[in-house]
């Protein structure tokens, strides 16, 4: 939901210098800056002034570092105690440079914006509230800062906004295509939950994001599942996953999503067995080539199985019937294949989380375990993709030659259509037909020999071909 924040300290002072500013750039009569942004679809054109950034304040609200707010969970319930303390705005500066997969790493494009800002000055101006908070322009505002400049040039929104137009305005100018620097996937989602939240339309929320209702649908499942994978994977030592954990797999999830959605119409149990497993996958950190041999529920029996150790090796059985309150009814519970496979899941998600905990509750012991754990798991996963992957490289290469052969029929088809269409026009070119004619003569030829060595009882197939390629010499 829509989180209303305070006013910044001296919110009066600024408001007055603010209007004072305003009033004198109106009576010197000289030409004012105006910058353009888009409110509730209609343009509404701000006047720019030239602040000291010391008056200035980071946007608690920001949906650029939304997710990386919990890097540090100490800063992050500081930053919504006290959102304008100098301790949180540090902390919301420091997220700002950092890149957002791992908020531990400053931003390479955070070090060129600055180079760029030093060397040639601030081309467009922020956007700013009446009170100081800054809207757009934030990263700027973070590295003028850093190169020792005293002032920024800001439009003013109007005095009566609220934190709703200033949420729509910050969307609206951050999801141009132009815009310099992106949201992060997970803020990009954040940011597609909040205006659902707001009662906003499907419709509403694809026109405003430049995408499709179907793949806003798509983004809204993969946030979903996101958020059931960090629930899962909390520990009774208060570990669990962050949203900046799923950064980097924006592609695996989406081919996930793809995947499960066609194989779930026809196969309910076996999709949910894919997902839980490709989900251990992505969180054990393979890349999105070896995701892929992971192609259907058949994985985990046809490959994982003798690959886990026995004590990693979940042993599931089908839940019981799940009642529906009020309804007076039930419906069967998941099969014993999700359970097991659900349960990995929840083992690789628990591993990971103890793993890379930060909070002094989990004590080294426990990590040091948990990745042992973990890595147990990645290598059993790393030999089973790897067998998966000898054996989709094999089967393509059986598919292979049929396929060739099929699309030769179409070309075929196709060529008996056209040669039809040519006679009719009396534009056939009966010389290059028939020289085609003999190159086919011998291609045929060459594929008899082949299809016909080791074969003792040929199909219907095979036995047509080499009889016709025996017919009138043509072998």
């Amino acid at each position: 939901m829509l989180r209303e924040f305070p006013p910044p300290p001296r919110a009066d002072e600024i408001s007055n210098l603010i209007k004072k500013r305003l009033a004198e750039a109106r009576e010197s009569g000289g030409v004012r800056e105006t910058v353009t942004v888009d409110w509730n679809q209609q343009p509404l054109h701000v006047e720019v002034l030239e602040l000291p950034l010391s008056e200035l304040f980071f946007n608690p609200a920001t949906h650029r570092i939304r997710a990386q707010r919990s890097h540090d969970p100490e800063r992050d319930k500081a930053l919504d105690n006290d959102p304008y303390s100098e301790s949180s705005q540090e902390y919301l500066k420091f997220l700002l440079q950092a890149e957002p997969a791992n908020p531990a790493v400053r931003d390479p494009n955070f070090d060129h914006l600055k180079e760029s800002l030093h060397e040639f000055g601030q081309n467009d101006p922020g956007l700013i509230t009446y009170h100081g908070i800054v809207v757009n322009g934030n990263t700027r505002a973070a590295a003028l800062r850093e190169i020792g400049a005293q002032s920024m040039r800001v439009g003013i929104l109007p005095e009566s906004f609220t934190w709703a137009d200033i949420n729509a305005v910050e969307l609206s100018l951050q999801l141009r295509k132009d815009h310099r620097r992106e949201y992060s996937y997970i803020n990009r989602l954040l940011a597609m939950e909040e205006q659902a939240a707001l009662g906003r339309t499907p419709e509403t929320i694809a026109k405003e994001f430049r995408i499709r209702v179907n793949t806003l649908q798509q983004e809204r499942w993969i946030l979903g599942v996101i958020r059931d994978l960090i629930e899962r994977s909390k520990t009774e030592y208060g570990a669990s996953l962050e949203l900046i954990d799923f950064e980097d797999h924006q592609e695996k999830f989406k081919e996930l999503h793809r995947a499960h959605e066609k194989l779930a119409a026809s196969d309910p149990d076996r999709a949910e067995v894919f997902k839980e497993t490709r989900l251990s996958s992505i969180m054990l950190g393979f890349a999105k080539t070896d995701v892929r041999h992971i192609e259907d529920g058949s994985f985990p029996d046809t490959y994982l199985q003798d690959a886990l150790p026995s004590q990693l090796n979940p042993h599931g059985s089908a839940e019981d019937a799940v009642s529906i309150p009020g309804l007076g009814m039930a419906i069967p519970g998941a099969s014993s294949a999700v359970s097991s496979a659900r349960a990995l899941s929840d083992r690789v998600l628990r591993a990971k989380a103890t793993a890379k905990a930060v909070s002094a509750e989990v004590g080294e012991d426990e990590k040091k375990d948990a990745q042992a754990t973990f890595d147990q798991l990645k290598v059993s996963f790393d030999s089973a993709i790897d067998k998966a992957g000898r054996d989709m490289r094999v089967r393509k290469r059986k598919q292979l030659a049929p396929a060739r052969l099929v699309d030769a029929c179409a070309d075929i088809d196709q060529c008996v259509v056209e040669l039809v269409q040519a006679r009719a026009a009396r534009a056939l070119d009966e010389e290059a037909f028939d020289d085609a004619v003999v190159k086919l003569r011998d291609s045929v030829r060459k594929l008899a020999q082949q299809a016909g060595r080791g074969i003792s009882n040929p199909g219907d197939g095979v036995s047509w071909l080499l009889d016709a390629a025996a017919s009138r010499g043509v072998s």
